[in-house]
């Protein structure tokens, strides 16, 4: 059939464009049904190893998606041998379980940071956040002053904590809750998931970690660098053998 003859149809160019968006829809939907088999399990000692971020985290990664750090930036490391040796193993399906939305992505002005976290110090994150040229000579990435500057904002964390959770990310707000949090992640972890001390493990994380280097305020800085570091960072893949996550894919 010519393709003029279907433009000029109307009949043949609804029923075909149905034809398309229906294969469109299953090829979007089927999978869904098989997602189970294809999140790869990620278990050492019987607890899961990736865990929802941290109060404090998820205020860093709100800040990297305000100032358009994906635009630049992918978190996705691809089955491939030139990935591996420049980021590390390529990115599990699993480790982005609890991202809305998640930062995948194929556009790198700059580097993957699927794997940047404890790549580097808190202090180099925050000189190259400060002055990214001043690490990175070559960097055409534009400086980021204000994140010094700006006191972190975290009065609606218990909100956005609440919202994530109605979309199933396994925050903690009743005893039960957290007792299953308990089971799957341990207790240390547990304790962070919980909403009702979402404040009180914000504060204390940012505290004791120093982030940004000045212990007299908390800032943007703080929560963004915590982010960075924990990028990558929850699946030790030493712990299982070469091959483990492929009957994954």
């Amino acid at each position: 059939m010519k393709h003029e003859t279907i433009e000029t149809n109307a009949g043949w160019l609804i029923a075909l464009t149905l034809v398309v968006i229906s294969i469109g829809g299953l090829v979007e939907i089927v999978p869904l049904y098989f997602i189970d088999s294809t999140i790869e399990t990620v278990k050492v000692g019987g607890k899961d190893s990736v865990r929802p971020y941290t109060p404090l985290e998820l205020r860093g990664r709100d800040i990297y998606q305000r100032e358009g750090c994906y635009t630049c930036h992918s978190q996705m490391i691809r089955p491939f041998r030139d990935e591996a040796l420049r980021y590390g193993h390529y990115s599990l399906a699993a480790e982005s379980q609890f991202d809305h939305p998640f930062q995948w992505g194929s556009k790198r002005t700059g580097p993957d940071l699927a794997r940047v976290g404890k790549k580097y110090s808190n202090q180099w994150h925050t000189q190259h956040l400060l002055a990214p040229r001043s690490v990175v000579p070559d960097s055409i990435m534009p400086n980021y002053p204000w994140l010094m500057k700006n006191e972190l904002k975290f009065k609606d964390i218990v909100g956005r904590l609440k919202a994530l959770k109605m979309v199933g990310v396994p925050y903690a707000e009743t005893e039960a809750e957290y007792k299953a949090n308990v089971k799957r992640y341990g207790k240390e972890i547990a304790e962070l998931l919980d909403i009702n001390m979402a404040e009180e493990n914000l504060l204390k994380q940012a505290q004791q970690g120093n982030y940004d280097g000045n212990k007299d305020d908390i800032t943007e800085m703080d929560a963004l660098v915590a982010y960075l570091q924990v990028l990558g960072t929850m699946v030790d893949f030493s712990k299982f053998e070469d091959g483990h996550f492929a009957e994954f894919r």
